[in-house]
């Protein structure tokens, strides 16, 4: 059984953005310098739809998930549950500091 390792964490800032489906998914977008480096070091650890395999922690939530990477935007994207926005207080439009641990 291979064991996942984890890189070292990187803090961040993004502000909260909505999508405009009838879903209405929040996103923090990573910036592009950010994500460009994230793809030229972690491109081949990729799974499906272009995710990176992520530990994120908001305040004081950690959770598990994934980051996407956007070829319109050449951005990485990292969903943000309902369940986090609403403990953390979180609203579209807020800017918010969080840091990612990739997952290899």
């Amino acid at each position: 059984m291979d064991m996942i390792k984890f890189k070292q964490k990187i803090k961040l800032k993004s502000k909260v953005w909505q999508y405009p489906g009838m879903a209405g998914w929040h996103f923090l977008g990573i910036a592009k310098i950010e994500s460009k480096k994230l793809r030229e070091k972690y491109a081949k650890n990729h799974k499906g739809w272009g995710s990176l395999p992520v530990n994120v922690t908001v305040g004081k939530t950690t959770w598990q998930t994934s980051i996407f990477y956007d070829t319109k935007s050449t951005t990485y994207l990292l969903p943000l549950k309902a369940k986090v926005r609403k403990v953390e207080e979180i609203f579209a439009g807020d800017e918010v500091t969080f840091m990612i641990q990739i997952k290899v």
